[in-house]
């Protein structure tokens, strides 16, 4: 493996960490901390160039191969034992076009850097809620955030990708160039091959009024209930969610609350900040907040306000749901388990992904559920490994309480690695032509370290 290394090392112009590197331990470690992977080698690519041979030399070996984009993956798949990790971190240039409102970024970029470049030009793409979490896991998997009721989800907005694929090729694909494989990764994970490049379409989003609103526990049922007549037929400038959190120690929260659980909603309005605040009163109307923290604000502000609470090493175990109908029951059993959240990291979001999303044909792309009208995530995050058995608990009672008032599947980007036995549900009605495409362009499955369509 040594020399094999040797000559991989000599084909790329990035570097290869190996076990007996001194930066090795900062290379094998990903987002979760609960992953402890000692890969063979980590190859810091610094170019397509870098992907190809990389992919390569994993077929030829007969390697693991795992791709680290922003190393975001709850299950860790961005590392594994004995992998070749091609680590995409170096591939992060963003390049804005005004006239055609279209970005073009790096497999490995980050939100917060895309943010940061698009709102330089008063633009935006339809991204997640955490702003360190890489574009091409997110995009794969679908891509649900703030603008998704008024733009779509983000492999909506995507219009061109560069792929490395398991034979090593560079094919640059959109609705003309190999459609089959753009219809697949748009929705279908990472199991088609490395997106050194991703090619979006852009919206004139710069300031939203947004931010969190904390209620009482004992208003939770009036608040889900509100939520849920009210995002319905809400105006598709409203992107918000909401969720359960306990209150943490800001300046906006009040010194005696910090550290109670409460229900929240997040909300993001792009629109104009006059009927923004008409439509965010609504909530007040319901019950009295306990804490706030709304006003005017860059996208890419509200887009970051997690992020403190989320620092690399923590402990994460998630589970996902979709949701048709948000149903009286649910709301309960959202309310019982939501009120045991047990770290201020940890959380329960209820995106909606109606509006916009509803636009696209469920075939259109392979993101399989444009049925249901919300997404939810039972965010288990903690830093002490002490407390995973406990709160991995609370993360599996409350996902069996609320699964009987869901759809069979959840969003692949917030699974985790014991759902394996979900992929055909969590893909939807797609996958059939998902399992087409796979075995067309992987038919060896060489990426197969994701929410894997066995070939």
């Amino acid at each position: 493996m040594t020399v094999a290394l040797d000559t991989l090392a000599h084909r790329v112009s990035g570097t290869v960490v190996r076990p007996e590197d001194a930066d090795y331990e900062d290379a094998r470690h990903v987002y979760n901390g609960m992953i402890d992977a000692h890969p063979a080698a980590v190859v810091r690519c610094a170019s397509t160039d870098d992907v190809v041979a990389t992919v390569r030399y994993a077929a030829e070996s007969g390697s693991p191969l795992a791709v680290r984009g922003g190393g975001h993956s709850v299950p860790g798949f961005g590392t594994a034992d004995g992998a070749i990790v091609a680590d995409l971190s170096g591939l992060q240039s963003v390049e804005v076009e005004d006239g055609a409102r279209t970005a073009r970024a790096g497999g490995g970029t980050t939100w917060h850097r895309l943010n940061d470049v698009t709102a330089a030009h008063g633009l935006a793409v339809p991204g997640g809620i955490i702003s360190s979490t890489g574009i091409g896991g997110l995009t794969l998997g679908g891509g649900i955030g703030y603008l998704s009721r008024g733009y779509g989800l983000t492999c909506d907005n995507l219009i061109a990708a560069e792929v490395v694929t398991a034979d090593g090729s560079v094919l640059t694909v959109d609705e003309q160039e190999h459609p089959d494989l753009f219809w697949g990764l748009r929705g279908g994970g990472g199991n088609f091959g490395v997106v050194t490049r991703f090619t979006y379409r852009c919206h004139p989003v710069a300031d939203v009024l947004g931010g969190p609103m904390f209620f009482e526990l004992a208003d939770a049922p009036a608040v889900l209930a509100y939520f849920r007549e009210f995002i319905a037929t809400a105006p598709r400038e409203y992107g918000g969610f909401p969720g359960f959190q306990i209150a943490p120690p800001l300046p906006f929260v009040p010194e005696d609350r910090v550290g109670d659980p409460l229900i929240m909603v997040v909300s993001c309005w792009t629109g104009s900040v006059a009927e923004g605040e008409r439509v965010l009163e609504g909530f007040r109307q319901v019950a009295r907040p306990v804490a706030e923290h709304v006003g005017v604000m860059p996208l890419q502000a509200l887009n970051s306000a997690f992020d403190a609470l989320l620092p690399p090493g923590l402990q994460h175990y998630w589970k996902a749901a979709f949701v048709e109908e948000l149903t009286d029951e649910a709301i309960a059993a959202h309310v019982e388990h939501g009120a045991r959240v047990p770290c201020v990291n940890s959380t329960m979001h209820l995106y909606p992904i109606n509006g916009a999303v509803h636009d696209v044909a469920p075939g259109a792309t392979a993101f399989g559920h444009r049925e249901a009208n919300f997404a939810t995530v039972i965010a288990g995050m903690w830093p002490d490994p002490a407390d995973n058995e406990a709160n991995t608990r609370w993360v599996k009672d409350y996902y069996a309480a609320i699964a009987p008032h869901s759809q069979p599947g959840g969003y692949v980007n917030f699974a985790s690695a014991d759902d394996q036995s979900r992929v055909a549900d969590n893909y939807g009605s797609n996958y059939s032509r998902l399992l087409e495409v796979k075995r067309h362009y992987d038919p060896g499955n060489l990426f197969r370290l994701n929410q894997n369509i066995a070939p």
